[in-house]
C-alpha cells in the first residue's frame, strides 16, 4: 500500500529545527498514556527542546537533580518529558521526593541512574503513578529485582556495545519496553532497532555547534557578489 500524502505546516520562523534521523521511524515505539514515542532527544537545553521534531525529551544531567531544573524544562517543553531523578549520588528519600515533584509538574516518566540501590527503586516505584525507567550500562547490569520492584522500562546506554546489550535483554525479556541510544549514524541506529529497541534516544548537536553553522551562513550573506 502506498504511503498517504501528509500535509506539512510550518512557518519561516519555525522551519529551522533540530530533526531526529528518519530511520528512527523504523522503531515500534512505546505507548505511554496513549502517546506513541519512538524518538527521544537527549538534552536539557530549553532552546533545543522547543525546536525539535522528537517525540519526547529525556532530561538527565551529571549533577544532583534539582526541582528548579525539572520545573523549567517541563514548563518550556511542548513534548513529553522523562525527568532524571538521581540514583547515583542522589538516592533514597531525595530521589522519591524528586520523582513526586516531577510527576506533579507533568513528567511522563522518571529516570533512575544505573547504580541506583534497590531500596531507592522500591521507594520511587511506591510513590509515583508514572513509569519508572532504570538505566542499563552493560549486559551485566542487574535488573531482575528492579523490574520486580516496579520498573517499567529500561534505558540502555552501553556505548559501542549498546546494540549487543539490547539484543541480550530483548532475548531475556521479549515484551520489556526498551529505550536505547542509537549512536552517531543511521546504520548504528538501525542496528539498535533491529536488536530490539522500541525507542531511540538521539543526542543533538550542541547549541554552540548549531550557532556556528548559522554564523557561517550569516558571513556568507555579507560577502559581496562576485
Amino acid at each position: 500500500m502506498e504511503d498517504k500524502y501528509m500535509p506539512k505546516i510550518t512557518t519561516d520562523l519555525r522551519k529551522d529545527i533540530v530533526k531526529v534521523p528518519k530511520v528512527i521511524r523504523e522503531a515500534s515505539g512505546i505507548q505511554i498514556f496513549g502517546k506513541q514515542i519512538r524518538s527521544i532527544i537527549f538534552t536539557t537545553d530549553i532552546a533545543i527542546i522547543r525546536n525539535t521534531n522528537a517525540d519526547a525529551v529525556i532530561a538527565v544531567y551529571p549533577f544532583t537533580p534539582h526541582p528548579a531544573i525539572t520545573k523549567a524544562i517541563i514548563e518550556a517543553a511542548d513534548i513529553p518529558v522523562f525527568s532524571g531523578v538521581g540514583g547515583g549520588l542522589t538516592q533514597g528519600f531525595r530521589s522519591s521526593y524528586m520523582s513526586m515533584f516531577a510527576e506533579a509538574q507533568g513528567s511522563i516518566g522518571v529516570v533512575l541512574n544505573g547504580p541506583t540501590p534497590l531500596k531507592t527503586v522500591e521507594q520511587v516505584c511506591k510513590v509515583v503513578d508514572i513509569p519508572v525507567i532504570s538505566t542499563v550500562t552493560s549486559k551485566y547490569t542487574e535488573i531482575d529485582a528492579k523490574l520486580e520492584a516496579g520498573v517499567k522500562v529500561i534505558n540502555i546506554s552501553a556505548g559501542k556495545d549498546t546494540a549487543e546489550t539490547v539484543a541480550f535483554f530483548r532475548k531475556k525479556y521479549p515484551k520489556l519496553p526498551i529505550i536505547a541510544t542509537g549512536g552517531p549514524t543511521e546504520d548504528s541506529i538501525l542496528e539498535t532497532i533491529e536488536a530490539g529497541a522500541n525507542a531511540i534516544t538521539y543526542t543533538p548537536p550542541s547549541n554552540g555547534e548549531l550557532f556556528s553553522k548559522k554564523m557561517d551562513h550569516y558571513r556568507d550573506m555579507e560577502k559581496p557578489e562576485q
